[in-house]
């Protein structure tokens, strides 16, 4: 019998390809893997994966009651599921997964994506940080197993809860990429609208800029995004898309001509960031225009793929992105870096640690 390995997430596993690898990675190595989510009034059907899926459904979508309840109902899911290994991916599910694991007595792990405490929609309110960091200070100690995205946050664990983190970049599948007619040099924001992201100065920045903007995702700054694109009138230059199936988005990101990773500086988790989509755009061979904070920094040291910048003013972000735009030297020579670092960065070596993490708890 397999070794049965349960996950669990509070987003809609349609669009997260970060689950989407880990899972199907520990299902091709031999694990029973059960990936847990939620079923949102918008969610689309399923698609066939290499593991199982499971999604639960909430009379809330979002908010104080929506974890409450969703935490309520995850509970009891896992008490009656059989399993090896309890995975909690980040700590918005950590609660049901350090009890169940108690009272089935079950290896655990914690997944940090992020210093889920550090984000900005959590650490510039008081009240909701107190409690978010009660919970990762009562639980992140009792997960000595566990791994996060970058060694800057890892070091952070250790120092907060004395916890050694393993480092598992979430890095994109490499795939064979052929060459696309780039019709219009559109610029591309993909992931979460999420506050932090620095909309506040980039979408003003299209007012001086010759580019659309194409913004691919959802999440809790959507309707404040929408808003400074009417405040601004920037209807026909920049465009919501809503969230688009992972095929769907690897296809138009290798159709834009600029990606966009930006995040303010309101919280460490901020600072200390590695998102998923500078791999993407990476792994699209587009350059890109990314804030110059410490991960990204590092990388880009090595062989140059983004143009980094400290100021995210709206006046420099159109000056940059400009620049990007017509200086065709520079984007060339950051074009030809990002075909050649995909192919030491890619998910086929992050993965390798990933099994080997798993070996290790599983002796």
């Amino acid at each position: 019998m397999n070794t049965t390995i349960i996950f669990t997430v509070t987003t809609d596993l349609s669009y997260d390809q970060r689950m989407i690898r880990i899972c199907t990675s520990l299902a091709n190595a031999g694990y029973d893997v059960l990936l847990v989510g939620r079923k949102l009034n918008a969610s689309i059907p399923l698609t066939t994966q290499p593991f199982k899926q499971k999604r639960i459904n909430c009379l809330f979508e979002k908010g104080k009651l929506f974890y409450a309840e969703y935490n309520i109902r995850l509970f009891f899911y896992l008490l009656f599921k059989k399993m090896d290994c309890i995975g909690a991916i980040d700590l918005d599910t950590i609660l049901p997964c350090y009890f169940i694991s108690r009272i089935k007595k079950t290896k655990r792990v914690y997944d940090a994506h992020e210093l889920f405490c550090e984000m900005k929609e959590i650490v510039t309110r008081p009240g909701i940080y107190k409690i978010w960091k009660k919970i990762e200070g009562f639980t992140a100690p009792k997960f000595p197993h566990g791994y996060t995205v970058n060694q800057p946050i890892a070091n952070e664990f250790k120092k907060m809860y004395g916890v050694d983190y393993a480092v598992i970049r979430n890095i994109a599948l490499l795939k064979e990429i052929f060459p696309v007619e780039k019709k219009e040099k559109f610029i591309l924001y993909q992931g979460a609208v999420n506050e932090g992201r620095s909309f506040e100065t980039l979408i003003p920045a299209f007012k001086n800029i010759n580019s659309k903007l194409i913004i691919c995702g959802d999440g809790n700054f959507m309707l404040q995004a929408k808003q400074l694109v009417e405040d601004n009138n920037l209807q026909d230059k920049v465009i919501f898309k809503g969230k688009i199936k992972p095929d769907e988005l690897t296809a138009i990101t290798q159709q834009a001509y600029i990606g966009i990773t930006l995040f303010d500086d309101k919280g460490l988790s901020n600072y200390y960031s590695l998102a998923n989509r500078f791999f993407d755009y990476l792994h699209a061979g587009i350059p890109q225009l990314c804030v110059n904070y410490p991960v990204y920094a590092d990388i880009n040291s090595k062989l140059p793929i983004a143009l980094l910048v400290d100021d995210i003013s709206a006046t420099n972000l159109a000056a940059q992105l400009n620049n990007l735009i017509t200086n065709e030297v520079l984007y060339h020579e950051l074009q030809q870096n990002c075909l050649k670092l995909r192919q030491t960065l890619n998910w086929q070596q992050e993965e390798i640690k990933l099994i080997q993490f798993y070996k290790n708890i599983f002796g």
